[in-house]
């Protein structure tokens, strides 16, 4: 008997505890978390769509003159899009070589301000995944 009201008194003191202090939003009061795309209510967007973004890129980016005739792929970036719409920690998760990380990161670099993503009418920092076809 001692045992099952000892098991009943964890379990009320777990569940007392354990309760949120946040009763009006379920956003966390982190200013600074990053959430993923498919977490948030409205995405982030360039100025123009994915599209103009790619013309950006296409328009801006330079292959680097030490690549062989034939390297062709992908070159997969990641980087945060903060509150006021800039891009931060940019990072190349694949990377082909001869250097084009570096100008994939300087091309994003040249990116303006993007629209950020929102969770629940408030801004909100938003990781973002892109790849840019090397041709």
């Amino acid at each position: 008997m001692k045992k099952f009201l000892i098991l009943i008194l964890i379990c009320i003191t777990q569940n007392t505890f354990c309760q949120s202090k946040n009763t009006k939003t379920n956003i966390p009061d982190d200013e600074d978390m990053v959430y993923n795309t498919a977490g948030i209510d409205i995405k982030p967007e360039y100025p123009g769509g994915l599209n103009e973004f790619y013309k950006l890129i296409a328009q801006n980016y330079v292959t680097p003159k030490e690549k062989p005739v034939n390297v062709k792929g992908k070159v997969v970036a990641t980087f945060i899009i903060e509150k006021d719409g800039s891009l931060n920690e940019i990072r190349i998760i694949k990377d082909v070589g001869f250097n084009t990380a570096n100008e994939a990161i300087r091309v994003l670099n040249l990116s303006p301000k993007w629209s950020p993503g929102k969770l629940q009418g408030k801004e909100v920092r938003v990781l973002y995944a892109i790849p840019i076809t090397i041709n």
